[in-house]
């Protein structure tokens, strides 16, 4: 039978994809260059824990681990990114992928799972060191584009100081699984179904966490009228002691939001800086503009004064060149 192997879009990871389509039927093959065990074997564990709790995740066909091949399921080209832009309400749309969110997070995570090499894949829980690690790419990449190496030191130090006892803040435990990128491009239209994919970072984390990705994400603008209604909808629907503390779990989405963002600009600039990957840079100065907004409630004024002092706003709307 003959079949033909299609180069399709690459995402900012180090992966390489392409379609292996026959008469029949049609499957990705995913090559993974670095990062062996991130891209093969831990999303292939993943996808299969969601699949044996009736989440739609691509199934594994074939891997070559030596070779760095995984074989999967197709899911097509239909991103919920690709509906929400021609879409007029948006909500109506963002409220089955908030049903699916939540659905996701009843399901009881399990720290260890099953995978394609003899031990299992750990999903490991976030932890503050984790959250320092990630919102530190802010000033490891991105600082160093505008400020001298002697101001960036200076102000990370002050940040992180900031940064450590927001995070303390934070009032939900780590009770629930986290996809970690779960936005509009990941999340797949296959006929009146949602599939999930690009879940090989997954942890075990803060309710809120996902719902961040959802509703800050960097790649679709939205209004902050819409922002609120998504989150309204989300807090109708799930269990009542985050109803109870409605407070509390806000306070957690703006801190995550806030970390998010300035883990999203880092990564954005390290891409640009070490991988000559060019078009994620265009998001960064709407990332600025969800990181002010989450910002302006009163535990952010330290952390707001000493980006609005060292950061100008010429710098935030600049586009990297």
């Amino acid at each position: 039978m003959e079949s033909k192997i299609l180069a399709i879009a690459g995402d900012a990871s180090f992966r390489k994809f392409y379609r292996l389509k026959s008469k029949k039927n049609s499957k990705i093959i995913i090559f993974a260059t670095k990062g062996k065990y991130t891209n093969l074997v831990a999303y292939s564990a993943v996808n299969n824990f969601l699949i044996n709790n009736k989440i739609l995740a691509p199934k594994l066909y074939e891997h070559n681990l030596l070779k760095g091949i995984l074989v999967v399921e197709d899911f097509g080209d239909t991103t919920f990114n690709k509906i929400l832009v021609k879409k007029n309400n948006k909500l109506s749309v963002y409220k089955k992928l908030v049903d699916l969110l939540i659905k996701i997070q009843k399901i009881k995570p399990k720290s260890k799972l099953r995978s394609i090499i003899k031990k299992p894949h750990i999903l490991k829980s976030y932890s503050k060191s984790l959250l320092h690690k990630e919102s530190d790419l802010f000033f490891d990449w991105y600082l160093p584009l505008f400020l001298s190496k002697k101001k960036t030191k200076k102000l990370k130090k002050k940040a992180k100081r900031i940064l450590s006892k927001l995070y303390n803040r934070l009032n939900f435990p780590n009770s629930c699984f986290v996809h970690r990128d779960y936005h509009v491009q990941n999340l797949m239209k296959i006929k009146k179904k949602i599939g999930v994919i690009d879940s090989q970072d997954a942890l075990i984390g803060n309710p809120a966490y996902d719902l961040v990705s959802l509703v800050d994400d960097v790649r679709i603008k939205t209004t902050s009228k819409l922002k609120s209604q998504i989150c309204e909808y989300y807090l109708k629907k799930t269990k009542k002691i985050i109803r109870i503390k409605k407070e509390k779990f806000l306070e957690d989405f703006d801190i995550l939001s806030v970390q998010r963002s300035l883990k999203i600009i880092g990564i954005f600039s390290r891409l640009f800086i070490r991988d000559n990957k060019k078009k994620y840079v265009k998001f960064i100065p709407y990332t600025w503009n969800l990181l002010e907004k989450r910002m302006n409630s009163k535990i952010f004024s330290e952390l707001r004064k000493i980006f609005e002092k060292n950061i100008s706003k010429r710098t935030k709307n600049k586009i990297i060149h």
